[in-house]
């Protein structure tokens, strides 16, 4: 084969990587409205508004016969949804490592998402059970298709391509969730231009991101390629058919297999601990820090719109200001800086007067600029601990495990309101999950993980 050819070759492979690559992008640009506008914005405040006409004259709903405060519905609904995921993702998981069809399940999962989030424009009267069991449906199927989708990167971006890829996905998810919080702040703001009610101008909003969900998922549908499960991952006892037809099994017994592995790297797990816990009070407060400026600050929905919108241009800011500080401190050193700003923020957050959106907004620019950068350097961080030839299986278990523990966030949230009635309490309730985050990444020994886990150990980290 001459050299030309070779060349050729190469230029075909790495052209065809690419068109795959902007395709993988495409999937965040689609489903990060859901995020952005739905979980983090509309849905919280117009679900617990729902659920309080609903209410007794207590102030209770009771779902299945339970009492719950209708303040605290939406956080259990969050935290219900996340237990169902990762009931279903080990399943999901093991059907795709073992058939080597990834693209069908993420479709079958993105569809299933956009769906429920679409039929959120029912959501209207009392219906408040109608909207917990399309949050649950809508946030479950949503993590299953993140695993799925992050599970390509190693596919699609060679080590040296894969930071850079990996943060165009997060850049191209950023601006679509800021794209449709502009065109959802005006009609909001406008909705008596448009002829629509208030709560019909959410209704459409939530229901929009489904539509657009489910649209612009079909480009990576169509660019990403599945690839045919490797022999060696079929059970031994059977083929790779009779592997699939066994999901159940073997989706809980590749789990436990990877969980043996990493029993072999502590200082692995070690820095997944600690990334669960601090990480689960990034999620908390990312999902209801609308509930916390609606309900107790008093603060209108373009105000709480407007203030997302900060936070996501603010993460791009943050994300590549925090990179820079990491090349010159240490992404450990980064981290840490961070859940200190993080603790620094909810306490304010704690003290902030009620109807007083300008420092609502300045709450927001301190969460915006803390929160790509600690997620994204999390990540990185992450990838320097995983043994060579295991960063699949690594992060799937990642995913898995942090999708595990972030129900906690919610639960103390809706269990310290429910106790106390104080939002206020409750917000002031997550400093735990950075406190305690922050002790246990500080025993981490970093390089030595690295070391141990096989890989070089960078001379800044």
């Amino acid at each position: 084969m001459g050299t030309g050819t070779v060349r050729t070759e190469a230029a075909d492979e790495a052209a065809g990587r690419r068109r795959e690559q902007r395709g993988w992008y495409f999937y965040d640009w689609a489903c990060s409205v859901y995020s952005t506008s739905v979980l983090t914005v509309f849905l919280g405040p117009y679900l617990t508004s729902v659920a309080e006409k609903a209410a007794d004259a207590d102030g209770f709903v009771h779902p299945l016969g339970i009492p719950v405060r209708a303040g605290s519905f939406f956080a259990y609904s969050v935290s219900l949804s996340v237990i169902v995921a990762v009931l279903v993702m080990p399943l999901v998981g093991a059907a795709a490592d073992r058939t080597g069809r990834k693209k069908p399940l993420l479709g079958a999962a993105a569809y299933v998402g956009a769906a429920a989030t679409t039929a959120m424009f029912f959501l209207d009267g009392d219906r408040y059970l109608l909207g917990g069991v399309l949050l649950i449906v809508a946030n479950a199927a949503q993590s299953v298709a993140m695993m799925l989708y992050n599970s390509y990167l190693p596919q699609i971006a060679p080590p040296e391509e894969r930071d850079a890829v990996s943060s165009r996905g997060w850049a191209f998810g950023y601006a679509s969730g800021s794209l449709m919080l502009i065109v959802n702040l005006v009609l909001y703001l406008a909705h008596d231009s448009f002829g629509v009610s208030e709560s019909m101008a959410v209704r459409i909003c939530l229901a929009s991101a489904g539509l657009w969900w489910g649209a612009f998922a079909l480009i990576p549908l169509r660019r990403l390629r599945d690839r045919r499960a490797a022999k060696d991952t079929a059970e031994a006892s059977g083929t790779e058919e009779e592997a699939a037809k066994k999901p159940t099994a073997t989706g809980f017994r590749q789990l436990a297999a990877t969980v043996r592995d990493m029993r072999r790297h502590p200082l692995t797990l070690a820095f997944l601990l600690a990334y669960l816990v601090y990480n689960d009070g990034v999620q908390t407060v990312i999902s209801q820090a609308s509930i916390y400026g609606s309900e107790e600050l008093g603060l209108g929905q373009s105000t709480l719109i407007g203030a997302v919108l900060l936070v996501q241009v603010l993460a791009v800011v943050g994300a590549l200001a925090m990179g820079r500080l990491a090349r010159i401190y240490g992404a450990k050193r980064t981290i840490l800086g961070s859940l200190v700003a993080w603790t620094v923020t909810l306490a304010a957050g704690y003290f902030l007067p009620a109807g007083a959106p300008v420092w609502f907004f300045v709450l927001a620019a301190g969460i915006g600029l803390v929160l790509g950068g600690s997620q994204a350097l999390s990540r990185s961080l992450f990838s320097h601990l995983v043994p060579p030839g295991k960063e699949a299986e690594y992060f799937s278990a990642y995913e898995m495990s942090d999708r595990g523990m972030s129900w906690l966030g919610p639960l103390l949230f809706g269990l310290t309101y429910q106790l106390t009635g104080s939002y206020r309490d409750a917000i002031i309730s997550l400093v735990a999950f950075f406190i305690i985050g922050f002790a246990l990444l500080a025993r981490v020994p970093v390089r030595q993980a690295i070391s141990d886990a096989g890989n070089p150990v960078p001379t800044t980290i």
